[in-house]
């Protein structure tokens, strides 16, 4: 199995997030244990700068979607690439993410950019429920209250939500990575 992995990641095509026990496809999707799944665009000859990358973000995506597929029930089909032209992260409702900078090649802002593609900042519910500056969702509320007391709330802006919206790495905790999940999930039901 890790063979397969390793000649998987090395070869032309796209990285999954988890490996095929036959051989796999040139650009064949593979589902985690729910319903997000991921592919990684790979440049067919890569370079070192590329290679290393593409470590990188296997671990980071690999990680991500593991804690969403084992939290929720949440659904969409990721492509991701590596894009050295953008000085952080970004994810898209339309279902990409592009990495650039090698330090947001982690699992919290993998995370946190899922979270941009199932909707958040991205989508006209984000509007309608987000946009006041407080979500206004009953679900995810009641969700933040639960972690945090009766007073608490979710604030929004710039497409971004807080607390556990992970938009900083200082921000990232097993806990708060859990916790990110069942919101996201929460606001989804909400109609994000």
């Amino acid at each position: 199995m890790a063979a397969l992995a390793a000649a998987l990641l090395a070869g032309p095509g796209i990285a999954q997030a988890t490996p095929q026990t036959a051989a796999p496809a040139a650009r064949a999707e593979v589902s985690a244990a729910a319903t997000i799944t991921w592919t990684l665009e790979r440049a067919g000859n890569p370079t070192e700068d590329q290679r290393t990358a593409y470590d990188l973000i296997t671990k980071a995506m690999n990680a991500a979607v593991a804690r969403y597929n084992n939290l929720s029930d949440l659904g969409k089909t990721i492509t991701v690439r590596y894009d050295p032209g953008v000085p952080t992260a970004d994810g898209n409702i339309n279902g990409t993410i592009r990495f650039g900078n090698r330090s947001y090649m982690n699992e919290r802002t993998a995370l946190h950019e899922i979270a941009h593609t199932i909707g958040v900042g991205t989508s006209s519910g984000w509007s309608r429920l987000g946009g006041s500056g407080t979500w206004t969702g009953a679900q995810a509320t009641a969700l933040v209250r639960q972690f945090d007391g009766g007073s608490a709330k979710i604030s929004t802006g710039g497409g971004h939500f807080w607390p556990y919206g992970l938009n900083y790495d200082n921000e990232f905790s097993n806990t708060a990575a859990d916790r990110h999940v069942q919101i996201v999930a929460a606001m989804v039901r909400d109609g994000l």
